[in-house]
């Protein structure tokens, strides 16, 4: 029950890059991708800006073409980073068993941008206009059904709908498979609802930002902090045993998902504080490791001071007042719902590989208060292990701790 879960690889799409490369190089130079809404005209809503990922033909990245009627937008990067992490592990679904692979996805809503237009059609121009395909392109699961489906994995399937927290949740699933003999597992989250209906769907928790300046918009940890800034992407990993890898001939990788853990809030009329920090306390158990241990954690950063106050009383209690560095490097793409926690972890695993911790854009007058060493440019520290939080609306809490190779190789 205590075998390593390594990561082999990983496929990465955000607004800061289609690919870890492109990704990682934009995100330590502190370039934020967030910018005025072009997927529709945002000029009647109270929010008009968003991450939006740019130059993506789902053709040239190769979703063959009689998916693209079948399929919402974010299926298609879903689809793109499955392909890619499998290829970055150097795995051949075809040549193993069809029952040793699974899938587990994360999602805040489903196809949002499918089903807005198919409802369009349907009080437009009548039912008979509504694809078939809005059967499954709108659910939530669908991510995790057409990965299957594309690449014939019939292993353990499953999605978690956790909002922010989702990421995290379905690593944690994953890790589970694992450890009941599953051999491998595609897991992660890619979101987005780049549509009036997702939109507003979004507005309605109250929490967005309504600044217009892309550079002033979302602002965690500062004083001028005024709600966040939605995105879509995220990051899919394939996660194995490092027995299964050592079998495959691969004796290196990114790193170990060494410790999960969520939790959940009280309800808000109870005035009982956030259960974020035992989400991070259990997480660091789980990988038998102590705050000292930690290296680095990255945010939530929800930009909402009630609640950043909450996730820096939490940071400060496991680790001290400055006792860690806190980076929210989502301040580049805005959150991206389920995608948002699986890209913090890719960029953790990016910044253990090349010993330096990627910035926080634009915030300039961190609250005293909070009392966290909130890193705002590029750190170069040896990196071990880090700490990646992300709770989600409605008290969903959640921690991993991801590490450095760990393992002993044969």
């Amino acid at each position: 029950m205590t075998a390593a879960a390594v990561i082999t690889g990983m496929g990465v799409l955000a607004p800061t890059g289609l690919g870890t490369v492109p990704h990682w190089d934009n995100t330590l130079a502190g370039r934020p991708a967030i910018g005025p809404i072009s997927r529709f005209d945002p000029e009647r809503y109270p929010s008009r800006l968003a991450g939006e990922i740019q130059g993506f033909d789902p053709q040239e990245y190769g979703i063959p073409s009689r998916l693209i009627p079948q399929t919402d937008h974010m299926t298609r990067l879903a689809l793109v980073a499955a392909g890619w992490a499998i290829e970055d592990a150097g795995v051949e679904p075809a040549s193993l068993p069809e029952y040793d692979i699974g899938v587990v996805t994360a999602s805040s809503a489903g196809g949002f941008a499918f089903g807005h237009r198919e409802l369009h059609n349907l009080w437009s121009k009548g039912p008979e206009h509504v694809s078939a395909y809005q059967s499954f392109a709108w659910f939530y699961a669908v991510n995790t059904g057409q990965v299957s489906i594309r690449h014939g994995l019939r292993g353990p399937g499953g999605v978690v709908v956790t909002d922010q927290a989702g990421g995290l949740d379905a690593l944690a699933k994953a890790r589970r498979h694992l450890r009941e003999d599953v051999r491998m597992v595609i897991a992660g989250g890619v979101d987005g609802s780049p549509s009036p209906w997702g939109w507003v769907a979004q507005l309605a928790s109250g929490r967005i930002s309504t600044v217009n300046d892309p550079e002033r918009a979302y602002l965690p940890f500062d004083t001028d902090a005024s709600g966040y800034v939605p995105g879509e992407g995220g990051a899919l990993f394939v996660l194995e045993s490092a027995e299964s890898a050592r079998a495959r001939g691969v004796h290196s990788w990114y790193g170990e998902i060494a410790g999960c853990a969520s939790s959940f809030d009280p309800p808000p009329e109870t005035g009982r504080p956030s259960n974020l920090r035992r989400a991070a306390e259990l997480a660091l158990d789980d990988a038998g490791l102590e705050p000292g241990d930690i290296d680095v954690v990255f945010a939530d950063a929800a930009g909402v001071p009630e609640l950043d106050r909450a996730e820096a009383d939490a940071i400060r209690a496991v680790f001290g007042t400055h006792g860690v560095p806190v980076t929210a490097p989502k301040t580049m793409t805005g959150r991206l719902g389920a995608g948002g926690a699986a890209l913090d972890l890719a960029t953790a695993v990016l910044a253990i590989r090349h010993g330096v911790i990627p910035p926080t854009a634009n915030v300039t007058q961190p609250v005293p208060e909070y009392g966290i060493d909130l890193v705002r440019t590029p750190r170069e520290a040896p990196l071990a292990a880090a700490l990646v939080l992300a709770r989600g609306h409605g008290g969903f809490n959640a921690a991993a701790v991801v590490t450095r190779q760990r393992t002993r190789q044969r």
